[in-house]
């Protein structure tokens, strides 16, 4: 990767969250105004948002999101948006949990991603050939990052049977630049990861957690009581958001310009980004909930199985999970929402 590539992706991935001001305030048309704050800097899983924002789907349902803002980690977005200074986050289940845990009344109002990113994958160079067997990790050293990531991973160990056989080792925030190195023989990460694998030459091979570890991956939250106050806005919001996916899943190159039309440095890695779209698009917004109920809804079992990893783990204070997700914002008679599957080609 040349220099020039590397200084652009650290720059995408190493952003400071701003302050959004006029929270709340009516918007030209009388519409209320909001903020999005995302979990971290701009890039392909942040399409849909972009995309509604420019194509006036947000005003269309009937709210005014002002600005996208930066992020600077979930944990940093759940708390936020508990706290009133972004009407929205993007952030994690986990994140929701441990947050509402602490004392920061914030629920999720929507699913983003109701397959989780999480992922075990390796090179064939650091593998000594294809990995698409969960047994083939037995006697291989596997490294994780911190956090969510190595809980998943763990777990999905667990279910397929090979923790036991399986050495799992910290290696950090350079997860990536470690198994390209040799120094670990596969790696649980997101799905991004796998991406930034191969777009360093790589051949890269991915097995997903969420095959055998039932869990969600971005999810949309806002503080119980601005919901309670605003609903309307909240369905609003909900529905510009589907209408943004959807039409971005329709139109990819088009759903990525807006996301570099927004910010100008992805477009040297507008390849990369474009990937990262389309695997999210293909395989992580669409799930059973989805077509059955409609784009965002929530489901019990990927809130008991975060809550149970994250108090198995001491992570900290863990909220009921019953109480910090509501599928009442999201109205199913939108057609954007009850009718994702069918909008989508």
């Amino acid at each position: 990767m040349s220099h020039t590539r590397r200084s652009v992706l650290a720059a995408v991935g190493s952003g400071v969250a701003l302050t959004a001001g006029c929270l709340g305030a009516p918007g030209s048309d009388g519409t209320q105004s909001v903020s999005l704050l995302l979990n971290w800097t701009p890039n392909g899983l942040h399409v849909p948002y972009y995309a509604a924002k420019q194509q006036g789907f947000y005003e269309e349902a009937g709210v005014e999101v002002t600005e996208i803002v930066s992020g600077d980690g979930s944990d940093f977005s759940a708390r936020q948006a508990g706290r009133g200074n972004n009407e929205f986050g993007v952030t994690s289940s986990d994140q929701v949990l441990l947050t509402a845990g602490g004392g920061i009344d914030v629920q999720s109002v929507g699913v983003m991603m109701q397959q989780s990113p999480n992922v075990v994958f390796s090179t064939r160079e650091a593998f000594g050939g294809e990995l698409n067997d969960p047994e083939q990790l037995a006697g291989k050293t596997v490294g994780t990052g911190p956090g969510m990531v190595r809980m998943l991973t763990e777990l999905y160990l667990e279910a397929t049977g090979v923790r036991s056989e399986v050495e799992l080792v910290d290696t950090g925030y350079d997860t990536v630049q470690r198994l390209l190195a040799g120094e670990v023989d596969a790696a649980g990460g997101v799905f991004g990861d796998a991406i930034d694998a191969r777009y360093q030459g790589a051949t890269v091979d991915s097995l997903g957690v969420a095959t055998e570890v039932p869990s969600y991956g971005h999810v949309l939250a806002t503080a119980p009581s601005f919901a309670e106050e605003n609903p309307e806005t909240v369905n609003a919001f909900l529905e510009g958001t589907a209408r943004g996916a959807a039409w971005a899943t329709n139109n990819r190159e088009a759903g990525v310009d807006a996301l570099v039309e927004a910010n100008g440095s992805i477009s040297e890695v507008r390849e990369q980004a474009r990937a990262t779209w389309d695997t999210l698009a293909d395989e992580h917004i669409v799930g059973p909930a989805v077509e059955e109920h409609g784009w965002g809804w929530h489901s019990s079992e990927p809130w008991t199985t975060m809550a149970d990893a994250l108090e198995s783990a001491d992570s900290g204070e863990v909220a009921d999970p019953s109480t910090v997700w509501t599928n009442d914002h999201l109205d199913t008679d939108a057609e954007y929402i009850g009718d994702y599957t069918e909008q989508i080609q």
